[in-house]
């Protein structure tokens, strides 16, 4: 269960008056995702995407991500286009919180990865970098490496299923990570959360990406390490070199990477594994056991930084 707000057909109605997206056939919610309420929208005219934001995402960062894929779908970015309402409003409310619509994606979130789909990814990111390169827009990586310590450090082990040992040795591991951070690389407006159920697939064939909430100022190869993250590790643990190889050679065809890039990617690997890590262990610590939000085992990404440790050289990536 996703939805946290539920809107009513009066809400709806009195939402939509100020559209002109055509009458409405049926609003379904969305299952998947844990920021947002999110539902299905079908009219006479189209399919769209309703979004009511939640406390996780600020008001004061939607008009940067409304501004942003707007900007992407100009550039030719496979994403949702705003749809703006009779006032030339993109952010308005519904049911009391703050509310988008979209245009729909066809296609589905990727169950699984494979070299094709890897392939495909690591075009459609070198594209929106490019692109994010040219796009005006600023917003600081609250996620960054200057929170990963304070997340870890607000929380503890007592009353969890973890090791007892595991946020010292984390606050360890994470403190060199951070010492070893690179401090100037190519960067500009990076997706920052471009895990498979951010992708949207007909078959092997991608169809847009999703859900920019976590959007902001970056590294542009740090933007790669999230998804050499994400896509590359299977489902029993192990790191797929191959995927990994093919998502980022595939990239190298529309935006080739610096040799200061390529030498920083086993850190940078490690620390999109951290940041993650952080934010799990953090919810696993305080998320509430009826909560609607389904946690994610920070364990997985724990393993992953100590395999990318282990194993950090760039022949892993096919260097």
């Amino acid at each position: 269960m996703a939805v946290y707000t539920p809107v009513s057909d009066q809400e709806l109605s009195d939402f939509l008056q100020n559209y002109d997206i055509g009458d409405v056939i049926s609003l379904t919610e969305i299952t998947e995702g844990v920021e947002n309420s999110n539902f299905i929208l079908k009219t006479r005219l189209d399919s769209y995407i309703l979004t009511l934001y939640e406390k996780r995402v600020s008001a004061d960062d939607l008009p940067f991500f409304m501004k942003l894929i707007s900007e992407l779908y100009n550039r030719d970015i496979s994403c949702p286009k705003p749809i703006k309402n009779k006032h030339g409003d993109i952010i308005n409310k519904c049911a009391g919180k703050y509310a988008t619509i979209v245009s729909f994606l066809n296609g589905e979130t990727a169950q699984f990865t494979n070299l094709e789909r890897c392939s495909q990814i690591g075009v459609m990111l070198a594209r929106l970098h490019l692109a994010g390169a040219m796009i005006p827009l600023r917003r600081d990586n609250p996620l960054g490496p200057g929170s990963w310590l304070a997340i870890l450090k607000d929380t503890n082990d007592i009353n969890t299923n973890l090791a007892k040992t595991l946020n010292r040795k984390a606050i360890k591991q994470i403190s060199h990570i951070i010492s070893s951070w690179p401090t100037s690389l190519p960067s500009g407006v990076i997706h920052g959360d471009l895990f498979p159920n951010n992708a949207m697939f007909i078959g092997d064939t991608l169809t847009g990406i999703i859900d920019f909430y976590f959007a902001c100022t970056g590294f542009f190869a740090y933007d790669l390490a999230i998804c050499l993250n994400s896509w590359c590790f299977e489902s029993d643990g192990r790191f797929n070199s191959e995927k990994a190889i093919r998502l980022i050679s595939s990239y190298q065809t529309i935006r080739k990477l610096t040799q200061d890039e390529i030498d920083a990617l086993p850190i940078l690997s490690q620390g999109a594994a951290a940041r993650f890590f952080a934010t799990r262990y953090y919810d696993w610590h305080h998320t509430p056991k009826d909560a609607h939000v389904q946690r994610h085992d920070p364990m997985e990404y724990w393993n992953k930084i100590t395999f990318l440790k282990s194993n950090a050289n760039l022949g892993l990536y096919g260097f």
